[in-house]
């Protein structure tokens, strides 16, 4: 008997996928590579997910069962996760609060044959990108998937620019911490020489040197920076 929730995806009639373009028409452009990793426990939905994203030109790695994910919990630079609800042994949901308690930041697009208003709210709130029903259609599915890797490239880069912030920051003395702290808090020079009780010189010396290690030419810039990374300016 075939299961209710089989996806119907693999050459739709007027798919995205199987549309000529015209002639003289500029092939699409090429994206990084991406992986979408596909967990579910049905064979048949594996297969069909497989096929239709791998001609969309993409790797895939297809699991059946969350248990199976997590034991491989592989590492890529860029994907995104399409997740069953409803799996023998640990469901979707349940996954998705494991990878979010490891700090993973894949994002996880949802499908069910079990429709559930309940359980699409408690999946965004949880942090899923989208939440679509089977049989999803593939002209629905690859613009969502995209949209997905493209959050998760604009994630993934935001995080190792405050990485690389971080680093500056963890690079300045005890002193140009303080001296950087009045900067940004709008003081002038001779301010903070009064605040910190040392030399205007001094002030000036180390105001440098924040500047430089910080790699910035001007104290707005220096405030963006760490207005980024949540540091809290002096009253």
């Amino acid at each position: 008997m075939r299961r209710a929730d089989t996806l119907e995806i693999v050459d739709l009639p007027g798919s995205r996928l199987d549309r000529p373009r015209a002639e003289g028409q500029d092939a699409p452009m090429t994206m990084p590579a991406a992986a979408i990793f596909v967990i579910d426990d049905d064979p048949g939905v594996r297969a069909a997910l497989e096929r239709l994203l791998r001609i969309a030109g993409w790797d895939v790695m297809a699991y059946p069962s969350a248990d199976a994910f997590l034991q491989a919990l592989p590492v890529v630079d860029c994907g995104c996760i399409l997740l069953d609800v409803s799996m023998p042994g640990m469901t979707g949901p349940q996954l998705h609060e494991q990878l979010a308690a490891r700090g993973n930041e894949y994002p996880i697009i949802y499908l069910t044959g079990h429709s559930s208003v309940a359980i699409g709210v408690t999946a965004m709130k949880s942090g899923a990108f989208d939440f679509l029903e089977k049989p999803v259609d593939g002209d629905l599915l690859i613009p969502t998937i995209e949209k997905a890797i493209e959050h998760h490239r604009r994630t993934r880069a935001a995080r190792t620019r405050l990485d690389a912030i971080k680093a500056r920051l963890y690079r300045l003395s005890a002193r140009e911490r303080e001296v950087m702290d009045h900067v940004i808090a709008g003081r002038l020079n001779k301010q903070i020489a009064s605040d910190l009780g040392i030399a205007l010189k001094t002030v000036k010396v180390h105001r440098g040197r924040v500047m430089q290690k910080m790699q910035v030419r001007s104290v707005a810039e220096l405030v963006q920076l760490c207005d980024d990374l949540g540091i809290r300016r002096l009253a």
